[in-house]
């Protein structure tokens, strides 16, 4: 049982928990997920870790009411506990040597993704922008940890309501053109988000990082869910990634893909309205 430590609502559909898990906080690296089980009768959800805490023995949660499992999770106050975590799983993010200037991207929930590899970025002495999107200001995230693990942080908003109107790929063009030099680009977030970012950066060969998000069930490579297409070769996101050379990616077919269950997300819907 992983014990529930601290609890925030930071807004209507995201939720952050910190978890008490010694075992993982000790092994965890910034790219890195685990899988929980809420209870035995859960459903298999991986979650990036967002951050972790070696000493106190703790890693936090980001995530988005979407479905049943994440709805229970949500349900859970301080002093109630998961029970089952497997991780931390994946492949951590990796920086060649000579970066020095990195711009990380997050889009909504992806900037619980982007945060830990800004924090550690930055922690290493390195120039990070951060460049975050949402549609609106009541949804906006992570504000002021993003300032503190920044050396220049950028919000936008799909509606103008706060920050920069407009999507990242915008901001992240407009510094590019004002002759901003990144090493790499690191962009997190929905799947059509990060496909253009990729063709952004792509003719001027700036070396471009994804955190994918494919269906995974098992998480060891077994099953299968999680294959994507990279450099016309296939990987699996949990074993492999979920970081991957966003210019080698083949993101239309990535998003049939994650498609597959749509028809039935909708169904599920429908009845929860009812």
């Amino acid at each position: 049982m992983f014990p529930i430590v601290e609890k925030k609502v930071l807004n209507q559909g995201v939720v952050q928990i910190k978890l008490a898990a010694p075992l993982i906080a000790k092994k965890a690296l910034p790219g890195q997920f685990i899988i929980f089980r809420v209870d035995e009768y859960g459903e298999r959800v991986p979650l990036t870790i967002a951050d972790y805490d070696r000493e106190g023995g703790t890693i936090t949660l980001i995530f988005q009411l979407v479905g049943n499992s994440t709805r229970r999770l949500a349900e859970l106050e301080e002093g109630d506990a998961v029970l089952d975590l497997v991780g931390p799983l994946g492949v951590p993010t990796e920086i060649p040597e000579d970066v020095k200037s990195v711009c990380v991207i997050g889009g909504g929930v992806g900037c619980a993704i982007a945060y830990p590899q800004a924090k550690q970025l930055y922690n290493q002495g390195l120039e990070v922008d951060v460049i975050a999107g949402f549609r609106s200001k009541d949804i906006v995230i992570l504000e002021e940890e993003f300032k503190a693990a920044s050396t220049n942080l950028y919000i936008c908003t799909d509606d103008g309501t706060y920050g920069t109107k407009g999507f990242v790929t915008n901001v992240l063009q407009e510094q590019i053109d004002s002759g901003k030099k990144y090493d790499m680009v690191i962009a997190i977030g929905p799947i059509p988000m990060m496909k253009f970012v990729c063709k952004g950066t792509e003719p001027y060969g700036i070396k471009t990082i994804v955190s994918l998000n494919p269906i995974m069930i098992d998480g060891t490579g077994m099953c299968g869910g999680c294959r994507v297409t990279v450099g016309g070769q296939t990987k699996y996101a949990c074993v492999d990634g979920p970081d991957f050379d966003g210019h080698q990616v083949d993101f239309d077919e990535l998003m049939r893909r994650n498609g597959t269950y749509r028809e039935q997300e909708h169904e599920c819907r429908m009845m929860k309205q009812l």
